[in-house]
């Protein structure tokens, strides 16, 4: 058992894409399948299926890659807040990644949603990941 399931996903999805793969196969919980969607709707990867045969499900995300240069859309894919250290921002405070080009995945009180809509939604939350 892992003390850290988002670290695991997001380390997955790095391995996957460190090793050229089309798909990678994760878990499934409800805050990795809301961190898969706003991966999605960001242009991060192709496309996503939740599969709930089993009791916990898993999650198959097709990664993106670039056609001219073969190189993955996700450069970096980093963890921020841990079970050890807790990283909470107020909707003032949030963080802007690579200048706004990237996105930090936020949980907040409104659910699971990018650091540019919490913003709008002036909530604050934890910083899960930035993806740039």
């Amino acid at each position: 058992m892992y003390t850290d399931p988002i670290a695991d996903f997001l380390t997955r999805v790095r391995n996957a894409i460190a090793a050229g793969h089309r798909v990678v196969e994760i878990p499934a919980s409800n805050l990795k399948k809301e961190m898969t969607k706003i991966l999605f709707d960001q242009g991060y990867i192709l496309s996503y299926q939740f599969n709930d045969e089993s009791v916990q499900g898993t999650i198959k995300i097709a990664l993106k890659y670039d056609k001219d240069t073969k190189e993955s859309v996700i450069r970096k894919i980093q963890r921020i807040s841990t079970p050890g250290l807790r990283k909470y921002v107020g909707s003032k405070e949030m963080p802007r990644v690579l200048n706004g080009l990237g996105i930090a995945i936020v949980s907040t009180s409104k659910g699971v949603m990018t650091n540019k809509k919490a913003r709008q939604e002036n909530v604050g939350g934890e910083v899960l990941c930035y993806v740039y």
